[in-house]
């Protein structure tokens, strides 16, 4: 994944979000939410990449992956799906859903808290309201799941790896347009945090954002 620095590298393919699956032109109101992803100023920490969108949740989607990449080290990644469908989805409760992945490995210590499932719920929900971000019908799960290594892999220390699926409805402003670059920066504000990484210093979509408590710096999230 190549340094975006906030901006997202150019794609030509399906990724960009610019045809349906039929192939045919996309709403105004999508291409503009789209372009304010693309658009997004986020902190230099972050990694973005369109990817591949999913084609069977929604008439149109789009979808990019980010990872909290420090000293060439991975220590959250996730992904994060546009989705949306113009004449609307009763169970959205308007035209635009946003849809994420994010994980991250934990030291033992933090990983044995019996509250982190619901502190890690409140991160995401936090992260929104600390943006002033209106958002309905919020859903998700958080995984905690534990890995332990045997035989030739007995000298691993034992993982925990923490994952929140999640969605949400983003309130649409003018023109039927949710302000996708400020969720993006509140989603890549739940990243850094999983990651441990402490708050970044308040900017333009920083202005009246709570202080949050960062979990101490833990080893990046394993893949298979």
């Amino acid at each position: 994944m190549a340094a975006a620095q906030g901006q997202f590298s150019d794609h030509s393919d399906d990724a960009e979000g610019t045809t349906d699956r039929e192939g045919t032109s996309v709403p105004p109101a999508f291409r503009l939410a789209v372009d304010g992803l693309r658009g997004a100023r986020l902190r230099p920490e972050i990694e973005v990449d369109p990817s591949k969108p999913p084609r069977r949740l929604a008439p149109y989607a789009y979808a990019l992956e980010a990872a909290v990449v420090e000293d060439d080290e991975d220590l959250a990644d996730g992904r994060l799906v546009l989705l949306h469908d113009p004449a609307g989805h009763e169970a959205w409760q308007g035209t635009f859903r946003l849809v994420t992945l994010v994980r991250a490995e934990l030291e033992p210590e933090m990983a044995a808290d019996p509250l982190l499932p619901e502190v890690s719920w409140s991160w995401l929900t936090g992260a929104l309201e600390a943006r002033g971000l209106p958002f309905e019908e919020a859903s998700g799960t958080v995984t905690r799941a534990g890995s332990h290594y045997f035989g030739g892999l007995a000298d691993r220390r034992p993982a925990t790896q923490i994952e929140i699926r999640a969605s949400w409805t983003p309130r649409e402003g003018r023109g039927g347009v949710p302000d996708t670059a400020a969720h993006l920066a509140a989603w890549c504000d739940l990243l850094c945090q999983i990651a441990g990484l402490p708050p970044s210093a308040p900017g333009p979509l920083d202005a009246g954002s709570a202080a949050v408590v960062s979990l101490p710096q833990r080893r990046g999230p394993q893949h298979p």
